[in-house]
C-alpha cells in the first residue's frame, strides 16, 4: 500500500520486500518498529532501483497511511531524521548487498521473446514482453503466472529460492490453474485416434486442406528446462499454502479481529486483520520492553546495597 501511495514500480516494491525480509532475518519484531523499518526499505529500494523518492514524502505518506483506521499507528515519527538514521542501520544490516534480482526477467525470458527495446525496460512491470511481438503464451496465462510471482513476495519464499526456479514453479502452477494451458494439456494426453481410409483420392492440391497448427507442447516445455522437478514442487506446495493460510486474513474484516464472533466464508474460524496484527506488534514490543526493565536474572537493589557493604 505505501509503495502504491509513492507510485513506485512493481520491481520496486518487490526489492523493498526482499530488504524487509531479510533485515528480520537478524532482527526482532518486538526490538524495532516495523512500521519505520516499511518506510526506510521503501526509501532505500526506490534508491536502489534508480527511482528515488524524496524523504519527505516517504515520512507524510508513511505517517498518512499508518495513521489510518485499519492500522492505528500514533507514534510515527515526523522527523526526517529518523527515517534517515533507519536507512543507516538498513543498509548496516543488509551488508551493503542492495542488488536484488526478480523472477520477473525469468518469467519474460521464457515465455515471451523481448525485442529489444525491452531489454532496456522495466522488467517488474506486467506490460514488458506480453503486447509486443510473438510470444510463448498468451496474455491471460502470462498475467497468471505474473499475478502468482507478486504472491511470493508475501512469504518467505523469495529469500529460500533462487528467483528462476520461483518463476518456473509460477510457470507450472499457471499450467495447472488457468483454464487454457490445462485443457490444452489434458487434449495432448488424449489418446489419438486413428485415421479414417478414405477411397476418394484429391485430385489437385487445391482441395487439400492445410495442416493444422502445432500445439504448443507445455510438457517438454517444463522437461526442457533441466531444472529440479522437486525442487519446483516444492515451491508450487508452499504456494499453495499461502494462499490456504490468506483465508483467514481480511482487510475488512470485523475489529474483533482473531477471538471475535463474526462468522463467515472462515466457517468460524479466527480472521486476521491489519489492525490486530498492529495490536499484536505493540504488546510484543510493550512485553519486550518490561523484559528490559525487570530482567529475571535481576537482583532487588537492597541486596546490591548489601553484597556492597559487606565488600567494603
Amino acid at each position: 500500500m505505501l509503495g502504491k501511495r509513492l507510485s513506485l514500480r512493481q520491481r520496486v516494491i518487490a526489492t523493498a520486500t526482499v530488504f524487509f525480509r531479510r533485515f528480520y532475518v537478524k532482527n526482532l519484531y518486538c526490538e524495532t518498529d516495523p512500521f519505520i523499518v516499511i518506510a526506510a526499505c521503501c526509501y532505500v529500494a526506490a534508491k536502489a532501483e534508480e527511482s528515488p523518492v524524496h524523504i519527505k514524502n516517504v515520512v507524510s505518506e508513511s505517517r498518512i497511511m499508518f495513521s489510518q483506521e485499519g492500522y492505528g499507528v500514533k507514534t510515527f515519527p515526523s522527523d526526517n531524521s529518523k527515517l534517515a538514521e533507519m536507512e543507516f542501520y538498513l543498509v548496516s544490516d543488509l551488508e551493503c548487498d542492495l542488488v536484488v534480482f526478480h523472477p520477473y526477467r525469468t518469467l519474460l525470458t521464457l515465455c515471451g521473446r523481448e525485442g529489444a527495446h525491452a531489454l532496456v525496460a522495466e522488467a517488474g512491470e506486467v506490460g514488458v514482453g506480453i503486447d509486443n511481438g510473438p510470444r510463448y503464451w498468451e496474455e491471460g496465462p502470462l498475467q497468471t503466472a505474473w499475478f502468482i510471482i507478486n504472491d511470493t513476495y508475501r512469504s518467505e519464499i523469495c529469500l529460500l529460492y533462487p528467483p528462476h526456479m520461483i518463476a518456473i514453479a509460477a510457470i507450472y502452477l499457471t499450467l495447472v490453474l488457468n483454464e487454457k494451458t490445462r485443457d490444452a494439456i489434458q487434449a495432448q494426453a488424449a489418446p489419438v485416434p486413428p485415421p479414417r481410409r478414405s477411397s476418394r483420392t484429391s485430385s489437385g492440391s487445391a482441395h487439400r486442406k492445410p495442416a493444422p497448427a502445432q500445439q504448443q507442447d507445455f510438457v517438454g516445455f517444463m522437461a526442457g528446462l533441466r531444472v529440479s522437478l522437486p525442487t519446483v514442487a516444492m515451491i508450487a506446495q508452499e504456494i499453495l499454502s499461502l494462499y490456504t493460510l490468506w483465508e483467514r486474513y481480511s482487510d475488512a474484516a470485523p475489529e474483533s479481529g482473531p477471538g471475535g464472533s463474526g462468522a463467515g466464508e472462515n466457517s468460524g474460524e479466527d480472521v486476521v486483520t491489519p489492525a490486530f496484527m498492529t495490536r499484536l506488534l505493540l504488546r510484543m514490543r510493550e512485553g519486550r520492553l518490561a523484559d528490559l526493565a525487570h530482567p529475571a536474572s535481576g537482583q532487588p537493589m537492597n541486596k546490591r546495597l548489601e553484597r556492597t557493604q559487606a565488600a567494603g
